[in-house]
């Protein structure tokens, strides 16, 4: 079931308008910049930068782009300095939410998640308020149309994978934070592309969404923190029937 949220956001996203792809840009274009500083610009040293990189030509990000976004890191060009932070809180119908953010303003991006989860019916919360209802995770969603179960078993589980999950339309892979760039790698070299990679804050149990009324009040804020400029993912708990996104957009 954790990676249902992560599918359905995957389908509702697909054929997103431009100023979406814009949005995407600029989310890989700080993750590779914080990836180069952290570890250096060279991918083949980088295992954090590798997986960027791989995530950034799945989405066919210029390579223009990718090459500036690293040169900032290592210095070779002026950037802004980054910085990450979590925030937690809840959504409508005590749904759990986190939130990673990665910003050259820690006050405007606190004030902006903190006022988005007020206008949409949550509450944000101080650390630690959700996080132990999630167990943090490498992920990978892979559409049932790229590879077969026994392929991706034996690609996933021999690079260090712990779970195969199977789904109606895709495969979910799981693997510890340690094995999550072997995975990867794996993956890359086996030449399957995954249609979602990160380390996840994965539910450890699911809040019940009654209504398709209850499902747009809770999409309501999820979507509205995912719009900030400042927010890289959201994650949380809500267990929302896809009848019910589908009701909701």
């Amino acid at each position: 079931m954790s990676g249902h949220s992560k599918w359905s956001t995957i389908k509702r996203k697909k054929g997103a308008a431009d100023a979406k792809r814009g949005k995407i840009f600029s989310r890989l274009s700080k993750d590779i910049t914080l990836a180069a500083k952290n570890g250096g610009g060279d991918p083949d040293m980088n295992p954090k930068l590798r997986t960027v990189l791989l995530k950034a030509r799945a989405e066919n990000m210029p390579l223009d782009n990718i090459d500036r976004a690293i040169k900032k890191g290592t210095g070779e060009l002026p950037g802004v300095v980054y910085e990450e932070f979590v925030y937690e809180g809840y959504a409508p119908h005590g749904v759990a939410v986190v939130v990673e953010v990665t910003t050259d303003n820690k006050n405007r991006a606190a004030s902006e998640v903190r006022s988005t989860f007020s206008k949409n019916g949550g509450n944000l919360g101080g650390a630690g308020a959700v996080a132990f209802m999630f167990q943090r995770n490498g992920q990978f969603i892979i559409s049932k149309e790229k590879t077969d179960e026994e392929t991706l078993m034996d690609v996933a589980l021999d690079a260090g994978a712990e779970d195969l999950k199977v789904e109606e339309e895709y495969f979910e892979v799981l693997a510890p934070l340690t094995e999550f760039d072997h995975v990867s790698q794996a993956l890359s070299q086996a030449e399957i592309e995954p249609d979602n990679s990160e380390l996840a804050y994965l539910p450890e149990n699911l809040t019940p969404i009654a209504s398709a009324e209850d499902a747009k009040q809770v999409m309501r804020l999820i979507d509205a923190l995912d719009d900030l400029d400042d927010v890289q993912n959201v994650f949380h708990n809500a267990d929302i029937p896809a009848e019910f996104l589908d009701d909701g957009e």
